[in-house]
């Protein structure tokens, strides 16, 4: 390549340059910026200590001059209703935004890179020469929004408002301060980048915002509010802007921004016009950086440019995203503070340090296990036991039923019935998983009647036959082991009639189909899935009736506790989203009515179960499709389901329509049962890819749910939960008697491995 040229000379434009200069010295750089060299309209700019040392081996003369620049940081304080918290161990260093471009600048100067400040640029054809285009010009990306067809970008306007500022009142740690108004609440982000400045970011939610009156404020007379607001941690010192003017609104809306594709042509984006990442986070500029380091490795050495930039988008979008969920996490727990307000503040402190879902338990133990420590002091105290432990291994109690820990083995279809009759498969299935340690273990979804099933191979509870052989199952469970057995009670609905699971999942039997029933005569396959008939008052009566009879047979088959499935587009689940449920009387139409049969079945069942007893709802939080359930909706329907008589919701989401989109990811749909935990005030068991102990401790510690079912790590591992208890050195598990050689081995194990991994560190 002979000429390269970056469009935007702020960190993401100024590092490409610098990189691609040092890898092609004889080529021309050049960089075009439509502000001064001078003008910046942030303040400070934060790494992570481990961030550094990835632009340490990129380029060390900007590293050590950026080093040499920092205002260095281990504590976090979180002030919220007259208490701070601190935790110490985070590692962060923050810089002035004009300081870091003047390294930048220098730098690339240095190097030979021609750099051109205000020159406006229009579009990449300004610059027919070049070999290849850098687009660094942020967030409103003119080169971006010219062809948006192609790139194709995802654009959020989120529900916050911010204003960006700055003081001259140093801060001892990255402060998080919460203040609550008539209106709602407002929060600042606050840190130290030099010896005498200091970033602070106000944000609070739009209709807060608008109910202050602030949308007729200008920049001045919104830094007055903001200054009396946060007087208490200003220390009489003033916010600052470095607006270009005070006249109009200094308050933005963050924008979520991801695309498609990240080139065209010898066009690329970087940073914040390709994907941006909430403040909350502090990843934007670190994401510019290191999407600069990816474009020079690949371009450079690959065959030709359009090469090397497919290569570049295909190494960078994984770890975009990954850090943008984490950015994404943590930017809706800032827009929901209302909903943790009710939090003690230790417990606030630790979800909000753990929202992102990046840090857990056990790493905010090695940066702080001073504070580690009390929180599960508390977490102790809170379930009425007087040893603190690992989250994860704290008891629950729901009316009369107590769990000897959080972990719950989740309902997974088997598929080896016969007639409905749970055989040897089951009882060596769910047996082993109780004695494996789960403090809860759930049936399959079984069938209330034949033509409920999904599948010939599930599990039913029609006759006596079944109650027998269930029952011996759970006899077994709680002869050898302290673990409870729930049962998944459902109604196929119009994903019924179909094949096993490993055979042609949702698609119909060859032959000998039953009929279908459903709210509507939607199939679920269009021209493949048969079509339901609507269901008529007699088949819902039917219906109930089925359920009401499975659940005076669960109470003789002996099961701990009763769920009702509601969700993955089955019977009751199709009569609660708008998708499958287009009725015109008064079981379709609003969410109220969508829930009247759903609620009357929840009701009968919750009259035959013992009041003992727990009853627990499966819910899909979101249909994952355009049109489905709403936030709103959802938590309409959590509320009916409490009132109704639920005890718990067991929070899973989609599988309703096959055209969905889960937008999947660790923890995945823990989020939702945050939501509805924090906002309904109902015990919740999440689900969705939760695989390590840590992130059990973590949910469970932050108040996100207060079950976890896990499903896929207990088909490899039966005893998953005697594993991590010897991983986490919490001896007292229970173990079956004639395994208790192996836990004194396992446990000496993981203490040796321990032991090498804090070695290492």
């Amino acid at each position: 390549m002979k000429r390269i040229v970056c469009l935007g000379g702020g960190p993401a434009g100024l590092y490409s340059a610098i990189l691609f200069k040092k890898a092609l010295p004889d080529a021309q750089v050049d960089v075009y910026e439509r502000n001064q060299a001078d003008d910046t309209f942030g303040w400070g700019v934060v790494f992570s200590d481990k961030t550094m040392q990835g632009f340490r081996a990129a380029d060390p003369e900007t590293h050590d001059d950026i080093v040499g620049n920092f205002y260095h940081w281990d504590d976090v304080d979180v002030h919220f209703r007259g208490t701070n918290i601190r935790t110490g161990g985070h590692g962060f260093c923050g810089i002035e935004r004009k300081t870091l471009l003047n390294v930048f600048q220098n730098r690339a100067q240095a190097l030979g890179v021609v750099l051109h400040f205000g020159h406006d640029f229009l579009s990449e054809e300004d610059f027919p020469d070049a070999d290849l285009i850098v687009a660094a010009d942020g967030v409103n990306s003119r080169i971006r929004t010219r062809h948006e067809a192609h790139f194709e970008p995802n654009i959020d306007v989120r529900k916050c408002r911010y204003i960006w500022l700055g003081t001259r009142q140093t801060f001892p740690a990255f402060t998080f301060a919460f203040e609550q108004t008539e209106h709602g609440w407002f929060q600042i982000h606050a840190y130290q980048f030099s010896r005498d400045l200091s970033t602070v970011i106000v944000e609070t939610r739009e209709e807060t915002w608008k109910a202050h009156g602030l949308d007729g404020f200008n920049t001045a007379q919104s830094i007055a509010f903001c200054e009396k607001l946060f007087a208490r941690y200003l220390g009489g010192h003033a916010l600052m802007s470095n607006a270009r003017h005070l006249r109009g609104s200094a308050w933005l809306n963050f924008n979520r921004v991801l695309c498609r594709r990240w080139h065209r042509g010898n066009v690329v984006l970087i940073g914040d016009a390709a994907h941006t990442a909430h403040f909350g986070i502090g990843s934007g500029t670190k994401l510019a950086m290191e999407d600069a380091i990816s474009l020079v490795q690949e371009v450079v050495g690959a065959e030709d440019v359009q090469a090397g930039l497919v290569r570049y988008q295909k190494a960078r979008t994984l770890e975009a995203l990954k850090l943008q969920n984490a950015a994404r996490n943590r930017m809706e727990w800032f827009e929901n503070v209302a909903r943790y307000a009710h939090l003690p503040p230790w417990q606030f402190a630790y979800s909000l340090l753990t929202g992102s879902q990046r840090i857990g338990h056990a790493n905010l133990k090695m940066r702080d296990r001073a504070f580690v420590d009390q929180v599960e002091i508390e977490l102790a105290e809170q379930a009425g036991v007087s040893s603190p432990r690992p989250p994860m291994f704290l008891p629950f109690r729901v009316r009369d039923l107590e769990l000897a820990n959080r972990v719950v083995v989740s309902p997974m279809a088997q598929y080896r019935a016969i007639d409905g009759v749970p055989g040897d498969w089951h009882l060596v299935h769910y047996g082993a998983r109780a004695t494996g340690g789960a403090g809860l273990v759930y049936t399959e979804m079984t069938a209330v009647s034949t033509d409920a099933r999904i599948t010939l191979g599930c599990t039913g509870l029609w006759n006596e036959e079944q109650v027998k052989a269930w029952r011996r199952i759970t006899d077994f469970i709680h002869a050898e082991s302290p673990a409870k057995v729930a049962l998944q009670l459902g109604h196929a609905g119009r994903k019924g009639s179909t094949q096993l699971g490993w055979e042609r999942m949702d698609h119909p039997l060859p032959a000998q189909n039953w009929s279908l029933l459903a709210p509507s005569p939607v199939p679920y396959l269009d021209g493949i899935s048969a079509v339901p008939a609507a269901m008529t008052r007699a088949n819902m009566d039917q219906v109930r009736n089925d359920f009401v009879q499975a659940t005076i047979r669960a109470v003789a088959a002996g099961f701990d506790l009763l769920e009702l499935h509601m969700a993955h587009g089955y019977l009751l689940g199709s009569f609660v989203s708008p998708l499958t449920n287009h009725r015109e009387d008064d079981y379709g139409g609003s969410v109220e009515n969508r829930l009247r049969f759903p609620l009357e079945v929840l009701r009968a069942v919750r009259t035959a179960w013992p009041q003992g007893r727990p009853l627990s709802v499966r819910l899909s939080a979101t249909d994952w499709a355009p049109g489905g359930l709403t936030e709103d909706d959802l938590l309409v329907i959590a509320a009916a389901m409490v009132e109704a008589g639920a005890d718990l919701l067991d929070v899973s989401t989609g599988q309703t329509v096959p055209s969905q989109t889960p937008v999947y990811g660790r923890m995945w749909q823990t989020p939702f049962s945050d939501l509805i935990r924090n906002t309904v005030g109902v015990p919740t068991i999440t689900v969705g890819n939760i695989h390590e102990p840590d992130q059990v401790d973590s949910i469970v510690a932050a108040g996100r749910a207060d079950l976890c079912a896990i499903a896929r790590p207990h088909l490899a591992n039966p005893a998953w939960t005697l594993h991590a208890a010897a991983s986490e050195g919490y001896r007292a598990q229970w173990w079956p008697k004639s395994y208790e050689s192996a836990k004194s081995q396992l446990e000496t194990q993981a203490q040796r491995l321990a032991q090498q991994l804090m070695g290492a560190v």
